[in-house]
């Protein structure tokens, strides 16, 4: 009963975040409708986004949250600090490297994810692409820091603040794109600063939170700790398995680059719709049960492992069935929604 109410928790916190989405989509659908603009932002998102889902949320958060549960189950609270001081300087340091290339490599990285606004100038404004995307990109350094925040804070216990931390972001998006857009002689640089801001809010929110359990953490350039190198370790595999979706994903954007004015901002609510039924069942299940499974197997509790494998497959399986068979409706509904934004 306690997981299962944790459960609904985490998903209202996410319902709250997706619905909030949607309102912030018919925002930007009502102000910048499917052109030029828009697309050349919803490139410029797109990348680090995808490293976002790549590293940071993805192969990141599966390899350090297990290693992570261990040393707060087996070490003294010093290691634990530790550890978390270690991974978070190598983390931060690679972050502010990702961070420089891609704002100075911009034009090269638009060439390979979006080769259709190179061949099509006429047709597409490359220089405002470069543009977005030099001040979006470092995005990536604070959404991957608020995730290794929010996998701390989950491993102790703290699920509602992760949860509702993406809030903060479809907020930004919200305000900059009704209040500010109108400063801009572009409008679509409003959309880009608001996620450089989003990205800082998600992050500050998240501080004190980490304070409150005593894990803020500090330098430590001494990387000679066995768990950090697991963390690395865990982490090549994770890579591969989570590279696939958001491969093909940037695929589609390479295509749809060569296509008509619109058609990536098309693919990208289009795509958004796709990830909403994922963000608000199968993610709040992850996120309860990834701490919760890593727990039992650090204990060798093989039953209780055995048992929360078995909670989450029936809670999957009752709520994965009614989400299947409202398939035919559920499309039409969120396009009556985003199309209000059009007209």
């Amino acid at each position: 009963m306690n997981l299962l109410k944790t459960f609904f928790g985490i998903g209202g916190m996410t319902t709250i975040s997706r619905i909030l989405g949607f309102i912030r989509d018919t925002v930007i659908a009502r102000i910048f409708g499917a052109g030029l603009e828009s697309d050349a932002f919803f490139v410029a998102f797109k990348i680090p986004n995808l490293l976002r889902r790549i590293s940071a949320e993805g192969a990141f958060t599966q390899a350090f949250i297990p290693i992570l549960s261990e040393y707060k189950t087996k070490n003294s609270s010093l290691e634990l600090e530790s550890f978390i001081n270690k991974i978070s300087t190598l983390l931060g340091l690679f972050l502010i490297l990702i961070t420089l290339l891609g704002v100075f490599g911009a034009p090269w990285i638009i060439y390979i994810t979006a080769p259709g606004f190179v061949t099509n100038p006429e047709k597409y404004s490359l220089s405002l692409t470069v543009d977005l995307l030099r001040i979006t990109f470092p995005y990536i350094f604070f959404i991957s820091l608020v995730s290794m925040a929010g996998g701390i804070l989950n491993t102790f216990g703290k699920f509602i603040v992760p949860a509702f931390t993406p809030v903060w972001l479809n907020i930004s998006f919200i305000l900059g794109a009704l209040f500010f857009a109108d400063y801009f002689n572009q409008p679509a640089y409003v959309l880009a600063w608001s996620v450089f801001v989003g990205g800082i809010l998600q992050l500050m929110f998240q501080i004190p939170f980490l304070k409150q359990i005593g894990c803020i953490p500090k330098l430590d350039f001494n990387f000679k700790e066995d768990g950090v190198w697991r963390v690395l370790k865990l982490m090549g595999p994770s890579i591969l398995g989570v590279s696939v979706a958001q491969i093909s994903l940037l695929i589609n954007t390479i295509f749809a680059s060569f296509l008509s004015v619109g058609s990536i901002s098309w693919l990208y609510y289009a795509d958004r719709l796709l990830e909403f039924p994922a963000g608000i069942l199968g993610v709040a299940l992850s996120t309860l049960l990834l701490p919760s499974l890593s727990k039992s197997l650090s204990n060798k509790n093989k039953s209780e492992y055995s048992e929360l494998i078995n909670w989450a497959l029936k809670l999957g399986i009752l709520l994965a069935a009614p989400a299947a068979s409202s398939h035919a409706w559920c499309p039409t509904y969120y396009n009556a929604l985003l199309l209000r934004g059009f007209y």
